[in-house]
């Protein structure tokens, strides 16, 4: 067998590729690995800095950190407004590299102590969200809907697989070279993401036909247009809620997690080291499930269990918690969970937004996969301080987030019905809403 023939034939073991869809798999799962291998080195020297700013010191954290999203929403908005995604996409990542490369000069000197690592907690907290959402936004432009369902699951393995890679790095690495230095490495994979950029770019205009006529250009409208989309659209405030719910309940966890590392290790390096293991765990049994389960389940029961099983684990979790209040099922239950979302649950929550219009999935998507984020973050932050400072421990706030589960899963089925009688709507002839290629 030829050299270059054998990356395909092990892609095609696990998807059912059509002609032409291999290559753009590829390129697009190593974009993903990068970026995610990237964030997963800062990952852990984040919640370092967030386990040294105490529990009581995390809500003003996220609400600073919702602030920030405030402040850069407009900015990107304003770029893709003006700019088509041949550009678009290299800035952002550009941008990103050289913020990683000053903070790493500001850590590694010492300059500006405490406020320094506060600032660069805010700072990853709104990179991870720009560079995936930016990403997918990417991919749902570029592929149809149906090509989604069979390719977005692999897709998602290459992130998951640079998931592993990323804390399995920073594990080994931060107590040998110290934490700063893991940041020039996650600079140098985003530059690796630019290449992928480039290749599925040239794939994506050959596919379009939009080689002789040049790529669409900029999106127009103004800098909160994705607002305003997001408000006028059912099926996208559908999304948002979605988004909300999941992140309110992902934050209740967060909390608990970062209060009882912070409690059982004092130095920096042994928390970093701790955190890079939590995630390895997630993420090899997230990329096992992705490569192995998650385009079969929604092939044979479609996307609604595909979007409800993230809901319904976590109901399952939080009656646990609520009956058992105990580290060993916080532990696995957030491992469930974050497995659950990582490998099902994002998959196909992307697929809801291949079949909406392209200023969508570039402006109102970033807002929602942002603004809505982590202002459920700073909400749900500060909701959770206060059912502490009413004496509510573990148990009662789990008690508090099982009617939310609840009705997080009963919207995740409505968005699936949804999605269906869009997809079946979408114009034949349009591909970026319809269906596969002939």
């Amino acid at each position: 067998m030829p050299a270059a023939d054998r990356p395909r034939r092990a892609v095609a073991r696990w998807l059912p590729p059509r002609p032409g869809e291999t290559a753009p798999a590829l390129w697009a799962a190593l974009y993903f690995f990068s970026l995610l291998a990237g964030y997963y080195l800062l990952r852990p020297v984040r919640d370092t800095m967030g386990a040294e700013s105490g529990g009581a010191r995390l809500p003003w954290l996220f609400t600073a950190t919702f602030a920030a999203m405030l402040a850069a929403v407009p900015a990107y908005a304003w770029l893709a407004s003006r700019y088509p995604r041949r550009v678009l996409l290299p800035t952002v990542y550009a941008v990103c590299i050289g913020v990683i490369l000053v903070f790493y000069l500001l850590l590694a000197s010492g300059t500006g102590g405490l406020w320094t690592e506060r600032a660069f907690f805010v700072w990853i907290s709104v990179f991870n969200l720009f560079v995936v959402s930016v990403f997918w936004s990417f991919m749902a432009d570029i592929f149809s809907a149906g090509q989604g369902r069979r390719l977005f699951a692999f897709i998602a393995a290459g992130g998951s697989a640079g998931a592993i890679a990323g804390p399995a790095a920073a594990g080994l690495l931060a107590p040998l070279i110290g934490t700063a230095a893991l940041l020039p490495a996650s600079a140098a994979l985003l530059g690796v993401a630019l290449l992928c950029i480039a290749r599925l770019r040239h794939w994506a205009v050959r596919r379009e036909g939009t080689a002789a006529r040049g790529e669409p250009g900029g999106l127009g409208g103004g800098v909160w247009e994705g607002v305003r989309r997001l408000a006028a659209s059912p099926y996208l405030l559908g999304i948002g809620a979605f988004i909300w719910l999941y992140t309110t309940l992902a934050t209740f966890l967060y909390f608990q997690q970062a209060a009882l590392v912070a409690d059982r290790f004092a130095d920096d390096d042994a928390r970093t080291a701790v955190f890079a293991a939590i995630d390895f765990g997630t993420n090899t049994l997230t990329v096992a499930l992705q490569l192995f389960v998650t385009h079969r389940l929604i092939r044979r029961f479609g996307l609604g269990t595909a979007l409800g099983l993230l809901p319904a684990i976590c109901l399952v979790g939080f009656l646990a918690l609520a009956l058992l209040p105990a580290l060993g099922v916080l532990a696995a239950f957030q491992v469930l969970r974050r497995a659950g979302n990582y490998a099902v649950a994002r998959p196909a929550r992307e697929t809801l937004f291949t079949v909406v219009a392209r200023n969508d999935k570039y402006k109102a998507k970033n807002v929602i996969d942002t603004l809505v984020y982590r202002g459920g973050d700073a909400l749900s932050g500060w909701l959770y301080a206060g059912l502490s400072a009413l004496g509510l421990g573990v148990a009662g706030a789990a008690w508090v987030a099982l009617p939310l589960a609840g009705a997080w899963l009963a919207l995740a089925l409505g968005l699936a019905r949804a999605q269906a009688r869009r997809e079946t709507a979408a114009p034949a002839g349009d591909s970026a809403l319809h269906g596969d290629e002939p």
